[in-house]
């Protein structure tokens, strides 16, 4: 497991310096059936499937048996999460300059998949 991890995130790591492409059909956005509001409530929740929030949300609602209270308190903790990073996302994406940005991506995912290869940080 320990290998497959490692190799993974020296993998993305790498993956991460390949430069993006799009064709001409995927850089046309104003074709979008959802918009950019229908695009996020579908990758957000293909991200979210399964994951430790998923995992929380249904202990809370098993343990509490408030299913207004468990949402309500979800769905504003995930926006205290989420709000300053789409802010902060907003402000400086324009700034940053995106080679730059994937060479420190890339960098801790090799450093990250390196520790997890020598067990470091077990």
């Amino acid at each position: 497991m320990r290998w497959a991890l490692a190799a993974s995130f020296i993998a993305m790591g790498l993956w991460i310096l390949v430069p993006d492409k799009l064709d001409d059909d995927e850089a046309n956005t104003s074709r979008s059936h959802f918009g950019v509001f229908g695009t996020t409530v579908v990758t957000f929740f293909l991200a979210e499937m399964g994951d430790k929030t998923q995992i929380a949300t249904v202990a809370l609602a098993a343990r509490f048996h408030d299913f207004f209270g468990v949402v309500a308190g979800t769905t504003l903790g995930m926006m205290i999460a989420n709000v300053p990073a789409i802010l902060l996302g907003d402000r400086f994406a324009h700034r940053l300059p995106t080679k730059l940005v994937h060479g420190i991506a890339a960098v801790m995912f090799v450093v990250l998949g390196t520790m997890a290869l020598f067990g470091v940080g077990v």
